[in-house]
Protein backbone atom coordinates (compact mmCIF):
# COMPACT_ATOMS: atom_id res chain seq x y z
CA UNK A 1 0.00 0.00 0.00
CA UNK A 2 1.30 2.88 -1.19
CA UNK A 3 1.74 5.74 1.89
CA UNK A 4 1.96 9.61 2.00
CA UNK A 5 6.17 8.53 3.60
CA UNK A 6 6.55 6.80 0.39
CA UNK A 7 5.43 10.08 -2.04
CA UNK A 8 7.15 12.80 -0.06
CA UNK A 9 10.55 10.56 -0.20
CA UNK A 10 10.16 10.79 -4.32
CA UNK A 11 8.75 14.05 -4.19
CA UNK A 12 11.69 16.14 -1.88
CA UNK A 13 8.96 17.13 0.56
CA UNK A 14 7.82 16.51 4.03
CA UNK A 15 5.39 14.23 4.90
CA UNK A 16 2.96 17.21 6.24
CA UNK A 17 3.53 18.84 2.46
CA UNK A 18 2.26 16.27 0.62
CA UNK A 19 -0.80 16.06 3.16
CA UNK A 20 -1.63 19.66 2.56
CA UNK A 21 -0.78 19.27 -1.23
CA UNK A 22 -3.06 16.80 -1.59
CA UNK A 23 -5.97 18.47 0.31
CA UNK A 24 -5.55 21.45 -1.68
CA UNK A 25 -4.00 23.42 1.23
CA UNK A 26 -3.02 27.51 -0.33
CA UNK A 27 0.29 27.24 1.06
CA UNK A 28 1.71 24.87 -0.74
CA UNK A 29 3.12 25.65 -4.09
CA UNK A 30 1.36 25.19 -7.42
CA UNK A 31 4.45 23.41 -8.57
CA UNK A 32 4.98 21.31 -5.57
CA UNK A 33 0.93 20.60 -5.48
CA UNK A 34 1.07 19.10 -9.10
CA UNK A 35 4.38 17.27 -8.47
CA UNK A 36 2.76 15.51 -5.62
CA UNK A 37 -0.93 14.84 -6.92
CA UNK A 38 1.10 13.42 -9.95
CA UNK A 39 3.06 11.17 -8.29
CA UNK A 40 0.25 10.03 -5.92
CA UNK A 41 -1.66 9.20 -9.33
CA UNK A 42 0.94 7.39 -10.70
CA UNK A 43 1.66 5.50 -7.63
CA UNK A 44 -2.16 4.65 -7.12
CA UNK A 45 -2.32 5.80 -3.98
CA UNK A 46 -5.35 5.53 -2.33
CA UNK A 47 -6.62 8.11 0.37
CA UNK A 48 -7.52 7.01 4.53
CA UNK A 49 -11.06 7.38 4.48
CA UNK A 50 -11.43 6.45 8.05
CA UNK A 51 -8.10 8.72 8.76
CA UNK A 52 -9.79 11.70 7.57
CA UNK A 53 -12.90 11.32 9.11
CA UNK A 54 -11.83 11.24 12.19
CA UNK A 55 -9.83 14.59 11.71
CA UNK A 56 -12.52 15.98 10.00
CA UNK A 57 -15.16 14.15 12.59
CA UNK A 58 -17.13 13.60 9.25
CA UNK A 59 -17.26 10.27 7.35
CA UNK A 60 -18.59 11.71 3.98
CA UNK A 61 -21.24 8.68 4.04
CA UNK A 62 -24.82 9.34 3.24
CA UNK A 63 -27.82 7.07 4.24
CA UNK A 64 -30.61 6.18 1.74
CA UNK A 65 -33.31 4.37 3.21
CA UNK A 66 -36.50 3.62 1.02
CA UNK A 67 -38.95 0.45 0.79
CA UNK A 68 -36.88 -1.66 -1.74
CA UNK A 69 -34.90 -0.98 -4.57
CA UNK A 70 -37.33 -3.48 -6.66
CA UNK A 71 -39.93 -0.79 -6.52
CA UNK A 72 -39.40 0.72 -9.83
CA UNK A 73 -40.66 4.58 -8.51
CA UNK A 74 -37.33 4.22 -6.24
CA UNK A 75 -34.81 3.23 -9.23
CA UNK A 76 -34.92 7.01 -10.27
CA UNK A 77 -34.43 8.15 -7.37
CA UNK A 78 -31.27 5.68 -5.95
CA UNK A 79 -29.77 6.49 -9.31
CA UNK A 80 -30.32 10.72 -8.98
CA UNK A 81 -28.52 10.17 -5.13
CA UNK A 82 -25.95 8.04 -5.94
CA UNK A 83 -25.06 10.02 -8.72
CA UNK A 84 -25.23 13.96 -7.24
CA UNK A 85 -23.11 11.97 -4.03
CA UNK A 86 -20.47 10.93 -6.17
CA UNK A 87 -19.99 14.50 -7.59
CA UNK A 88 -19.69 15.77 -3.90
CA UNK A 89 -17.07 13.28 -2.41
CA UNK A 90 -19.68 11.18 -0.51
CA UNK A 91 -20.35 7.00 -0.71
CA UNK A 92 -24.33 6.36 -0.05
CA UNK A 93 -25.19 3.49 1.83
CA UNK A 94 -28.99 1.99 0.33
CA UNK A 95 -30.54 0.69 3.38
CA UNK A 96 -34.43 -1.35 2.33
CA UNK A 97 -37.07 -1.39 4.96
CA UNK A 98 -39.45 -3.19 3.12
CA UNK A 99 -42.44 -1.04 4.77
CA UNK A 100 -42.15 -2.94 8.16
CA UNK A 101 -41.55 -0.22 10.67
CA UNK A 102 -39.07 -2.70 13.31
CA UNK A 103 -36.78 -3.35 10.01
CA UNK A 104 -36.71 0.48 9.50
CA UNK A 105 -35.80 0.64 12.97
CA UNK A 106 -32.86 -1.43 12.41
CA UNK A 107 -31.66 0.00 9.04
CA UNK A 108 -31.64 3.55 10.59
CA UNK A 109 -30.04 2.31 13.57
CA UNK A 110 -27.39 0.87 11.37
CA UNK A 111 -26.94 3.81 9.70
CA UNK A 112 -26.58 5.83 13.01
CA UNK A 113 -23.56 3.21 14.02
CA UNK A 114 -21.95 4.01 11.21
CA UNK A 115 -22.00 7.59 11.66
CA UNK A 116 -23.56 8.75 8.54
CA UNK A 117 -23.11 12.59 8.03
CA UNK A 118 -27.11 12.11 6.78
CA UNK A 119 -29.74 10.57 5.60
CA UNK A 120 -32.49 10.29 3.38
CA UNK A 121 -35.68 8.73 4.46
CA UNK A 122 -38.98 7.15 3.20
CA UNK A 123 -40.45 6.46 5.60
CA UNK A 124 -42.73 3.53 6.93
CA UNK A 125 -46.57 4.89 7.47
CA UNK A 126 -47.86 3.92 10.65
CA UNK A 127 -50.81 5.69 13.15
CA UNK A 128 -48.64 5.82 16.22
CA UNK A 129 -48.12 9.61 16.75
CA UNK A 130 -44.41 9.19 17.67
CA UNK A 131 -41.54 6.67 16.85
CA UNK A 132 -38.80 6.24 18.95
CA UNK A 133 -36.49 5.98 16.06
CA UNK A 134 -36.96 9.60 14.47
CA UNK A 135 -36.99 10.94 18.35
CA UNK A 136 -33.13 9.52 18.22
CA UNK A 137 -32.45 11.06 14.58
CA UNK A 138 -33.11 14.63 16.30
CA UNK A 139 -31.45 13.78 19.44
CA UNK A 140 -28.27 12.92 17.72
CA UNK A 141 -28.56 15.44 15.85
CA UNK A 142 -27.87 13.90 11.98
CA UNK A 143 -29.38 15.85 9.02
CA UNK A 144 -32.57 14.01 7.81
CA UNK A 145 -34.62 15.01 4.83
CA UNK A 146 -37.64 12.74 4.44
CA UNK A 147 -38.46 11.69 0.69
CA UNK A 148 -42.32 12.06 1.01
CA UNK A 149 -45.26 13.88 3.26
CA UNK A 150 -44.68 13.63 6.79
CA UNK A 151 -46.68 12.08 9.36
CA UNK A 152 -47.15 12.82 13.03
CA UNK A 153 -44.42 10.54 14.20
CA UNK A 154 -42.12 12.54 12.07
CA UNK A 155 -44.13 15.99 11.27
CA UNK A 156 -40.58 17.87 12.53
CA UNK A 157 -38.44 16.79 9.58
CA UNK A 158 -38.27 18.48 6.65
CA UNK A 159 -39.70 16.86 3.90
CA UNK A 160 -39.48 16.80 -0.08
CA UNK A 161 -42.78 15.42 -1.97
CA UNK A 162 -45.34 15.90 -5.08
CA UNK A 163 -48.12 17.87 -4.71
CA UNK A 164 -50.12 15.12 -4.66
CA UNK A 165 -53.76 16.84 -4.61
CA UNK A 166 -53.56 18.87 -7.13
CA UNK A 167 -52.14 15.68 -9.42
CA UNK A 168 -54.78 13.31 -8.90
CA UNK A 169 -57.15 16.16 -9.22
CA UNK A 170 -56.03 16.64 -12.62
CA UNK A 171 -56.43 12.54 -13.19
CA UNK A 172 -60.13 12.87 -12.37
CA UNK A 173 -60.66 16.05 -14.25
CA UNK A 174 -59.45 14.26 -17.43
CA UNK A 175 -61.85 11.35 -16.95
CA UNK A 176 -64.64 13.70 -15.98
CA UNK A 177 -63.39 15.72 -19.63
CA UNK A 178 -63.94 12.27 -21.31
CA UNK A 179 -67.50 12.11 -19.95
CA UNK A 180 -67.32 9.57 -17.25
CA UNK A 181 -68.98 10.06 -14.29
CA UNK A 182 -68.80 6.59 -12.73
CA UNK A 183 -65.18 6.52 -11.81
CA UNK A 184 -63.90 3.64 -9.59
CA UNK A 185 -60.97 4.60 -7.14
CA UNK A 186 -58.63 2.05 -6.02
CA UNK A 187 -57.22 3.45 -2.78
CA UNK A 188 -53.60 3.21 -1.26
CA UNK A 189 -52.23 2.20 2.01
CA UNK A 190 -54.15 3.72 4.74
CA UNK A 191 -51.73 4.94 6.68
CA UNK A 192 -49.84 7.06 4.29
CA UNK A 193 -50.10 10.67 3.85
CA UNK A 194 -49.62 10.56 0.23
CA UNK A 195 -52.56 8.11 -0.20
CA UNK A 196 -54.62 10.35 1.24
CA UNK A 197 -53.85 13.02 -0.49
CA UNK A 198 -54.60 11.40 -3.86
CA UNK A 199 -57.91 10.35 -2.76
CA UNK A 200 -58.48 13.96 -1.63
CA UNK A 201 -57.55 14.85 -5.30
CA UNK A 202 -60.26 12.67 -7.04
CA UNK A 203 -63.06 13.67 -4.28
CA UNK A 204 -62.29 17.24 -5.39
CA UNK A 205 -62.29 17.12 -8.67
CA UNK A 206 -65.78 15.11 -8.52
CA UNK A 207 -67.32 17.64 -5.84
CA UNK A 208 -66.14 20.31 -8.25
CA UNK A 209 -68.13 18.63 -11.46
CA UNK A 210 -71.41 18.36 -8.49
CA UNK A 211 -70.87 14.82 -8.11
CA UNK A 212 -69.89 12.87 -4.41
CA UNK A 213 -68.26 10.05 -3.54
CA UNK A 214 -69.92 6.97 -4.48
CA UNK A 215 -68.92 4.31 -1.50
CA UNK A 216 -69.99 1.48 -3.43
CA UNK A 217 -66.96 2.86 -6.05
CA UNK A 218 -64.07 3.04 -3.63
CA UNK A 219 -61.95 -0.58 -3.31
CA UNK A 220 -59.06 -0.76 -1.00
CA UNK A 221 -56.03 -1.19 -2.20
CA UNK A 222 -52.55 -0.62 -1.39
CA UNK A 223 -49.35 0.11 -3.63
CA UNK A 224 -48.54 -3.38 -5.55
CA UNK A 225 -49.68 -5.43 -8.62
CA UNK A 226 -51.40 -8.18 -6.45
CA UNK A 227 -53.13 -5.18 -4.59
CA UNK A 228 -54.71 -3.76 -7.71
CA UNK A 229 -55.46 -7.32 -8.92
CA UNK A 230 -57.73 -7.94 -5.61
CA UNK A 231 -59.24 -4.91 -6.35
CA UNK A 232 -60.76 -5.66 -9.88
CA UNK A 233 -61.79 -8.72 -8.63
CA UNK A 234 -63.16 -7.18 -6.02
CA UNK A 235 -65.06 -4.69 -8.47
CA UNK A 236 -66.35 -7.00 -10.78
CA UNK A 237 -67.84 -9.25 -8.53
CA UNK A 238 -70.01 -6.02 -6.69
CA UNK A 239 -71.61 -5.29 -10.06
CA UNK A 240 -70.68 -1.64 -9.54
CA UNK A 241 -70.76 -0.91 -13.04
CA UNK A 242 -68.28 1.62 -13.24
CA UNK A 243 -66.87 3.32 -16.62
CA UNK A 244 -63.21 4.24 -15.53
CA UNK A 245 -61.00 3.37 -12.77
CA UNK A 246 -58.24 5.87 -11.32
CA UNK A 247 -55.58 3.95 -8.96
CA UNK A 248 -53.39 5.43 -6.72
CA UNK A 249 -50.15 4.16 -8.17
CA UNK A 250 -49.19 2.59 -11.76
CA UNK A 251 -48.42 -0.75 -9.88
CA UNK A 252 -51.99 -0.96 -8.76
CA UNK A 253 -53.58 0.47 -11.90
CA UNK A 254 -51.73 -2.39 -14.17
CA UNK A 255 -52.98 -5.28 -11.68
CA UNK A 256 -56.38 -4.01 -11.93
CA UNK A 257 -55.40 -4.05 -15.48
CA UNK A 258 -54.10 -7.66 -15.74
CA UNK A 259 -57.37 -8.61 -14.09
CA UNK A 260 -59.81 -6.78 -16.28
CA UNK A 261 -57.91 -8.19 -19.50
CA UNK A 262 -57.90 -11.35 -18.14
CA UNK A 263 -62.05 -11.48 -18.25
CA UNK A 264 -62.31 -10.51 -21.75
CA UNK A 265 -62.68 -6.62 -20.67
CA UNK A 266 -61.07 -4.35 -23.12
CA UNK A 267 -59.16 -1.00 -22.18
CA UNK A 268 -60.00 1.66 -23.15
CA UNK A 269 -62.92 0.39 -25.49
CA UNK A 270 -64.63 -1.15 -22.19
CA UNK A 271 -63.49 0.70 -19.53
CA UNK A 272 -60.69 3.41 -18.89
CA UNK A 273 -57.89 3.23 -16.52
CA UNK A 274 -55.27 5.82 -15.30
CA UNK A 275 -52.49 5.30 -12.71
CA UNK A 276 -50.20 7.70 -10.78
CA UNK A 277 -46.50 7.14 -10.80
CA UNK A 278 -45.19 7.09 -14.52
CA UNK A 279 -42.83 3.72 -13.87
CA UNK A 280 -40.87 2.80 -17.01
CA UNK A 281 -43.56 -0.07 -17.19
CA UNK A 282 -46.48 2.48 -17.52
CA UNK A 283 -45.39 3.78 -21.22
CA UNK A 284 -44.46 0.19 -22.40
CA UNK A 285 -47.41 -1.54 -21.10
CA UNK A 286 -49.75 -3.34 -23.35
CA UNK A 287 -51.83 -0.25 -23.15
CA UNK A 288 -50.35 2.34 -22.43
CA UNK A 289 -51.17 3.52 -19.49
CA UNK A 290 -52.43 7.55 -18.76
CA UNK A 291 -50.64 8.16 -15.44
CA UNK A 292 -49.39 10.88 -13.31
CA UNK A 293 -45.51 11.47 -14.09
CA UNK A 294 -43.70 11.90 -10.95
CA UNK A 295 -40.37 14.32 -11.04
CA UNK A 296 -38.45 11.50 -9.19
CA UNK A 297 -35.04 12.14 -10.96
CA UNK A 298 -35.84 15.94 -9.77
CA UNK A 299 -37.23 15.28 -6.34
CA UNK A 300 -34.37 13.16 -4.76
CA UNK A 301 -32.03 15.82 -6.32
CA UNK A 302 -33.96 18.57 -4.60
CA UNK A 303 -33.66 16.11 -1.60
CA UNK A 304 -29.73 16.11 -1.93
CA UNK A 305 -29.40 20.10 -1.88
CA UNK A 306 -31.88 20.01 0.90
CA UNK A 307 -29.35 17.63 3.23
CA UNK A 308 -26.12 19.20 1.72
CA UNK A 309 -27.77 22.32 3.13
CA UNK A 310 -28.47 21.02 6.48
CA UNK A 311 -24.99 18.97 6.62
CA UNK A 312 -23.72 22.44 5.84
CA UNK A 313 -25.59 24.19 8.84
CA UNK A 314 -27.57 26.95 6.13
CA UNK A 315 -31.17 27.22 5.91
CA UNK A 316 -33.54 24.49 4.41
CA UNK A 317 -37.28 24.38 4.26
CA UNK A 318 -39.30 21.40 2.78
CA UNK A 319 -40.55 21.39 -0.37
CA UNK A 320 -43.78 20.43 -2.47
CA UNK A 321 -42.60 19.63 -6.39
CA UNK A 322 -45.63 19.89 -9.26
CA UNK A 323 -46.18 16.73 -11.17
CA UNK A 324 -47.92 16.38 -14.57
CA UNK A 325 -50.96 14.16 -15.97
CA UNK A 326 -49.29 11.98 -19.26
CA UNK A 327 -52.69 11.13 -21.47
CA UNK A 328 -51.94 7.74 -22.93
CA UNK A 329 -54.02 5.07 -25.01
CA UNK A 330 -55.42 3.52 -21.53
CA UNK A 331 -58.58 6.16 -21.60
CA UNK A 332 -60.69 7.20 -23.50
CA UNK A 333 -64.74 8.37 -23.73
CA UNK A 334 -67.01 6.28 -21.69
CA UNK A 335 -69.05 3.77 -23.98
CA UNK A 336 -70.90 1.74 -21.55
CA UNK A 337 -70.46 0.25 -17.78
CA UNK A 338 -69.02 -2.68 -17.51
CA UNK A 339 -71.05 -5.81 -16.52
CA UNK A 340 -69.39 -8.79 -14.65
Amino acid sequence: MVRLKDIAQLAGVSVMTVSKALRGEPDVSASTREKVKGLASQLGYVPDCSAQGLRSRTTKLLGLVIPATTNPIYARMVFAVEERAHVLGYDVIIAQTQNLPEREEACIRRLLSRHVDGMLITPVYRFEAEARIYQEIVHRKVPAVLLGAPAPFCKNFISIEIEEVTASYNVTKHLLALGHKRIAYFTGPVAAPWAHERFEGYRRALREAGLEVDDKLVFQAGNTLEDGAKAALQMLNENCHPTAIQAVSDLVAIGGAETLLAQGIRIPEDISMAGYGNILTAEFYRVPLTTVSQPKYRLAVAAMETLMNLIRGEPAASRRLPAELVQRKSTAAPQAPITA
